[in-house]
């Protein structure tokens, strides 16, 4: 039998009355572990509104039915690309005994997945990794106390790349993981430490972060390329002996790697072996090239006129280098500088994408004017869409039907 009430310390006489409010209106879905410390999550996610709470919990369980997260989750037998290519794992416990989760993000080769199984299966992938991982915390909390339920989580981005996440598909898969977190897994999150962040990083979280909810937002903390510095935040969190030595810990794995790579895998690039036939996506972009004389500049105006909108760039020079600067200008006509100047020289494209707001009008520059003698040929492509109107960021399932159908035409 679920606990009373009466069994939650540190709230007060009207957010108890809401809790016993709430569990009465949801007493008919329950399940015996579905205690007070449970139904809090959802009342403090709707702030303290019975009403709310009750809505986003039906939702919920709904949710968890047409995945299968009770029933067929489980013995869903993950892709071998998954298994071999997704990168996740734990090493042990934090100190309040919550599960430490380690993610070697540079592992996860979007593309390659992508290009392998359906937007489904990875997003099935994660989902058994977490709730495997909530199921952990709930053993831990029967001896650690109600601390041990949330998750401490560490993402390491040594070595990230934005351009695969600039992907269409890869973008629709981390909105809709953005999406499915925030209604069916509220406050579950105790702190992420997010490590090794290349300045490009700031400018994507800026985006993802309009998906998050305050709460998810307030419990993250991004760090550059210093371990002194992260590692010691980190190691208030959790115990030397409960983490890898790479990470600031004493441990190794049985092949004394001290990434513990044979617990926390590494995932890795995807052979092109896995590549599904099935797996279409529009690859080939259609880059814009323009010559830029000496002493001149090019510029891309794009108007914004919603507040959640996005600028997306990728682009390239094709000998030597050219500046690089976004300005806004508002109706008013003030305009700003809203990233760099900065100089990119020939190479790999530049890619990135920051969070843009509207109206107004943001000028893409490339500018020539301080070279005398060269002109400078460059590629672009660059615009601005609203990730909600623009991406598909549903979970109905529809990949996976659509690819069970595909398969069967070719039978």
């Amino acid at each position: 039998m679920a606990p009373s009430s009466n069994a939650v310390v540190g709230i007060d006489d009207d957010q108890r009355f809401a809790l016993m409010k709430f569990r009465r209106s949801v007493k008919d879905v329950l399940k015996p572990e579905h205690n007070d410390h449970f139904l809090l999550r959802w009342l403090r996610a709707r702030q303290w509104d019975p009403e709310a709470a009750e809505k986003m919990l039906r939702d919920s369980l709904k949710w968890r039915e047409k995945w299968g997260i009770d029933t067929t989750l489980q013995t869903w037998e993950a892709p071998e690309v998954l298994s071999k290519h997704f990168p996740s794992g734990s090493t042990g416990f934090d100190k309040e005994g919550s599960p430490v989760i380690i993610v070697p993000f540079v592992g996860l080769d979007v593309w390659g997945l992508l290009h392998s199984v359906t937007k489904t299966d990875v997003i099935r992938m994660v989902l058994r990794h977490l709730e495997n991982y909530l199921a952990s915390a709930r053993k831990q909390a029967a001896e650690h106390g109600p601390a041990a339920l949330k998750v401490t989580v560490i993402f390491d981005l040594e070595g990230f790349n934005i351009k695969q996440y600039a992907w269409k598909p890869a973008a629709e898969m981390v909105f809709s993981l953005l999406q499915l977190y925030e209604a069916n897994y509220p406050e579950i999150l105790k702190i992420c430490y997010i490590i090794n962040a290349p300045k490009v990083f700031s400018l994507a979280f800026a985006v993802i972060k309009k998906f998050m909810h305050e709460y998810t937002i307030s419990k993250i903390k991004i760090y550059g390329s210093d371990a002194k510095k992260w590692q010691a935040q980190v190691l208030t969190t959790v115990d030397k002996e409960q983490l890898p030595v790479h990470y600031g810990g004493t441990m190794v794995d049985d092949n004394g790697d001290p990434r513990c790579s044979l617990i926390v895998k590494p995932g890795g690039k995807v052979p092109k072996s896995y590549y599904s036939s099935n797996q279409t996506f529009d690859s080939d972009k259609e880059f814009k090239r323009v010559t830029i004389k000496t002493g001149e500049k090019h510029v891309i105006d794009l108007l914004c006129s919603d507040n959640d909108s996005v600028l997306k760039w990728e682009f390239g020079v094709d000998q030597h280098d050219i500046k690089f600067v976004i300005k806004r200008r508002d109706e008013e006509g003030n305009e700003t500088v809203v990233h760099g100047p900065r100089k990119v020289t020939e190479g790999p494209a530049d890619v990135g994408v920051m969070a843009v707001n509207g109206p107004a009008t943001y000028s893409v520059i490339f500018d020539n004017k301080s070279a005398f003698l060269r002109s400078k040929k460059v590629y672009y492509d660059v615009l601005i869409s609203v990730p909600t109107r623009d991406l598909n960021i549903s979970d109905d399932l529809t990949d996976e039907i659509q690819t069970a159908a595909a398969c069967s035409t070719t039978l």
